[in-house]
Order: C-alpha cells, then structure tokens, then sequence
C-alpha cells in the first residue's frame, strides 16, 4: 500500500513514518510548501493520505489568527479536493479534541456539541466541516481523528517539562488539584491508524484516547518510578498557585495561566466509538505508555 503523509517532520510524524516502514508500507511524505500548490500528480498511486500537517496550538500566544486558518483550513481544503478527485480510497485527517471543547465537564464524546474557544480549536473544527459538506463517493472514507495529547519518544510537551522538575528534584507543587486527564500514546495513535488502513470502518469523527485517565500527580510518580526516585509532591493552596500563574500571564513567564491550566485540569476523553469500530484492543495501557515516553527522556 502506498501511502501519502503530511507533515511527517514532526513529532507524531516522525514516529508514524518509522511505524508504517516497519510494518511494509510505502510513504511519500508533503512538506508544507509542497501542499501550498499541492497537483494531482502527487496522488499517483495513492491508496491513502494522512493529513497530520496543521498549526499547532501556540502557548506562547505570539502566532496571529490568520496562521492558524491559513494552514489548517485552506491546506486542508486543496489537499483533500485533490483526494476527492484522486484514486486514493481513505482520507485520516488528524484534528484535535480541542476542535470539540477547550475545557470538558464529565467525560467528551463524539456526541458533545463542539464549541473551541481558541483559534487552533476554531480552525480544526472549520476543517472538519468542510471535510463533513463534501459529497463523499461510496467507494472512499473520510476519517477525523481527535486525539488528546499525545505523547512519545521525542515529545517536548509537558510531560517532557515533568520530567524535567522530577530529575532536578524539584517539588510538584500542585498536589491539591486532583485532576484527571486522558493522553494518548504515540504507539497507541500508530496502532489505530494501523486498523484504519486495514479495515474498511465507518467515516465519521472519531476521539483518540488511552483506555484510562489518570490525575497528574500519578504521572508524576510515574515519571519519578523511572528515575527510581521518591516523588515530592507539595499541597501548596490554590489561590497561590494561581496568584503566581498571573504573573507569569504579566510577565510572559514559561509558567503562565494556560500552562497551569493544561497541568491541572480535568479532561476525560472517551473512546468507545473508535474501539467499538476497529474491534480490537489498544495494545498499550496509560501507565504502559508513559513509562516508556518517560525512559525516551533519559536517552
């Protein structure tokens, strides 16, 4: 099968390239200035494309709008006319679940009314339903997958900033959040596109997630079981914490509101829809996942 991939430089990318090599599949990968005139000439013998090329969400909050809408909706659009046109059979477009809600009461289902608050979430969501408006033949699939945060070798997210306080010895200061999140391991994102490219599933929009959500703190003492250290977790009271975050909002620090947001809140994502429609297992757990995203960080 061959395979076309965008935006196979990055993290997930990267990670997905060496997984379908492995598993005898054929990948030609776009860059981002091959799809701003993306031709059909591209598609020769297309069977598949992954679109994962996209702007990412910017916590420094330095990007203009216009980014985000340029490079997530417009590339979409031409890269997904030309499939329309192509003879490729299957289009896996990575959106996000912050295209369905930035933050979640409960659990978030497919069924959730979306409603992002941020420009990525807003220009991810105005991909999907132009992806959902076009006449789709019966003979081709469109998948949107909404991962939540996906983790891996070679991740420098905020596991990788966990990481790295529990490696200088540095006290996790907000033990009095007791938050629940779901991640997704990049093992557990390549073995679902795995499925998808052998079954012949329903189109539709799929949430990717781990089976189990677990609090920050047990991350934490995960990360530490690796380093084989006792984990140092500190209650300090909230209003603190949170006096300390809007200096940072002030003063452009690395620690900031939105960044004490994404450590501590709850998002709890569901996926019983896509494991009911690949009928199968994830072959790693949450814990499995991320001890080895956390033994990457030590190579």
């Amino acid at each position: 099968m061959k395979i076309l991939v965008t935006g196979a430089t990055g993290f997930v990318g990267s990670n997905l390239i060496k997984y379908l090599s492995e598993k005898g599949y054929q990948t030609i990968c776009l860059n981002r200035l091959d799809l701003i005139n993306p031709s059909i000439e591209q598609f020769k013998g297309i069977q598949v494309v992954i679109h994962l090329a996209g702007k990412a969400h910017d916590l420094k909050n330095v990007s203009s709008s216009d980014e985000y809408y340029d490079v997530n909706v417009k590339l979409t659009k031409k890269l997904y006319s030309l499939f329309l046109t192509s003879k490729a059979t299957k289009f896996i477009f990575i959106s996000s679940v912050k295209a369905a809600a930035d933050t979640i009461e409960g659990v978030l289902t497919e069924e959730y009314f979306p409603n992002p608050q941020t420009h990525y979430g807003k220009s991810k969501l105005e991909a999907e339903n132009y992806l959902n408006s076009q006449s789709l033949p019966e003979c081709k699939r469109l998948y949107i997958l909404r991962p939540c945060m996906i983790h891996g070798p070679g991740n420098k997210g905020n596991l990788n900033l966990l990481y790295r306080v529990v490696k200088y010895k540095i006290p996790y200061p907000f033990a009095s959040f007791m938050n629940l999140r779901s991640f997704t391991s990049i093992r557990n994102f390549c073995f679902i596109i795995h499925q998808l490219l052998l079954k012949n599933i329903e189109s539709g929009v799929y949430n990717v997630a781990d089976d189990r959500p677990i609090a920050t703190i047990d991350v934490f003492s995960i990360l530490s079981s690796t380093m084989n250290v006792k984990p140092k977790l500190w209650s300090i009271p909230k209003n603190i914490i949170y006096k300390l975050a809007r200096v940072g909002d002030i003063l452009k620090l690395p620690f900031n509101s939105e960044r004490l947001q994404k450590l501590t809140e709850s998002y709890v994502v569901s996926n019983l829809k896509l494991k009911t429609a690949i009928n199968n297992q994830l072959p790693f757990s949450t814990e499995e996942g991320l001890r080895i995203t956390a033994n990457s960080f030590r190579l």
